[in-house]
């Protein structure tokens, strides 16, 4: 598989990571592990990857793991020519943690908070990691492919 210049760079620095190619932008995508997240985030930030543009999580697949993902920008030689990076950082189901990034982006706040709250990935670090969306007594992670939906009597044809 292809890699880009930031995998290379990374390779070059020892950091570990997988490349998982380019999207159909063009966009590299890099795979780090959990437990590796906070301080490859640091080292991107230093690197002038400085805007978090936006961070979503999914239900990779039933009985599976969880995906966090990150896409960040790096403005460097000016607006027209911005370099963007697309991170996935990947948790287990039994024990969905990853690390915080709100301390290295603020703008990660209120996504980690819909994260955790549609797909139930914990944060750690996070100063205010809970729902967002849902209300406190909601049970279950809405957006999980093994969430099962609560028998709801909705009002119907009300005019």
């Amino acid at each position: 598989m292809q890699q880009g210049w930031l995998s290379n760079w990374l390779v070059k620095h020892d950091v570990v990571h997988r490349s998982l190619g380019f999207d159909h932008r063009g966009i590299e995508t890099l795979q780090i592990k959990a437990r590796d997240w906070d301080s490859i985030a640091v080292i991107l930030y230093v690197y002038g990857y400085n805007y978090l543009c936006s961070q979503c999580a999914y239900d990779v697949a039933p009985g599976g793991s969880l995906a966090s993902v990150y896409h960040l920008t790096r403005i460097q030689y000016g607006i027209g020519n911005p370099e963007e990076v697309c991170i996935k950082v990947f948790a287990q189901k039994d024990n969905p943690r990853i690390p915080s990034v709100f301390w290295v982006w603020r703008s990660a706040d209120f996504q980690e908070r819909e994260s955790y709250d549609m797909v139930e990935i914990f944060y750690d670090n996070h100063p205010r990691l809970k729902r967002i969306l849902m209300p406190e007594s909601w049970i279950g992670w809405p957006l999980r492919k093994d969430y099962i939906t609560p028998n709801f009597y909705e009002i119907q044809d009300a005019h």
